[in-house]
């Protein structure tokens, strides 16, 4: 059983950076799509990013495109998420999920981790 854990998520200014880990356990993470998701209050859950089993294909929302940046180490079973940049509409709860599709809709992801939150706020 594949699970994801998300860290590093906290309070940052505008046109400030975090970096999101999603650490596999269970499986390894180089036999799935990783792909980033985000929700804000309110509002449906959004497809930021994702990345294929190999890194070589990413795609991105128009919102994050030369914003973020997707990638894996699959040697240590983990994917990221680098945030640059980041406005206050970026605030929300982060999730990282597996699937077998590099497509940034959230129904084709079977695992999926707690979320980590980001807040982007001065």
């Amino acid at each position: 059983q594949l699970q994801l854990v998300e860290s590093g998520g906290g309070l940052v200014q505008p046109g400030g950076s975090l970096r999101l880990s999603c650490l596999a356990s269970g499986s390894r993470l180089e036999n799935y799509v990783i792909g980033w998701f985000r929700q804000a209050p309110g509002k449906e859950r959004e497809g930021v990013s994702c990345i294929s089993r190999s890194g070589a294909f990413t795609n991105y929302t128009g919102s994050v495109k030369g914003r973020f940046t997707i990638s894996r180490d699959n040697a240590k079973n983990t994917a990221y998420l680098q945030m640059n940049s980041l406005k206050p509409e970026d605030t929300a709860l982060y999730y990282c999920a597996a699937g077998p599709y590099s497509v940034l809709r959230a129904s084709a992801y079977k695992d999926w981790g707690q979320g980590t939150q980001v807040t982007v706020s001065s």
